[in-house]
């Protein structure tokens, strides 16, 4: 089971000044193995981004520290559970 959260960037005037802090967070963080996947959208001031994470546990924690979310750059959304179902590059399922 992953746990999902969508941003919304709610200030983008602020992006060049809090994304060094936002960097260094998500690279820290992910040192720990909580995030499985982040990444933004085609056109991010418009469609976003989104974070996979390990955990309910640790997508709580990083919402509540990461400096996008602490100084309003970006809304998360609610998050969400995800039940994916996976597949080897040959069409295999993996074990889950």
């Amino acid at each position: 089971m992953y746990y999902v959260c969508f941003y919304t960037v709610a200030d983008p005037s602020r992006i060049p000044e809090v994304y060094p802090l936002h960097s260094a967070f998500v690279d820290e963080f992910a040192e720990g193995g909580g995030i499985a996947m982040i990444g933004t959208f085609g056109d991010p001031l418009a469609e976003g981004s989104m974070c996979v994470f390990r955990s309910q546990e640790a997508a709580e924690d990083f919402l509540s520290r990461d400096p996008f979310v602490t100084q309003g750059v970006a809304s998360p959304s609610p998050l969400r559970q995800w039940d994916p179902l996976e597949y080897d590059s040959n069409g295999t399922p993996l074990a889950g």
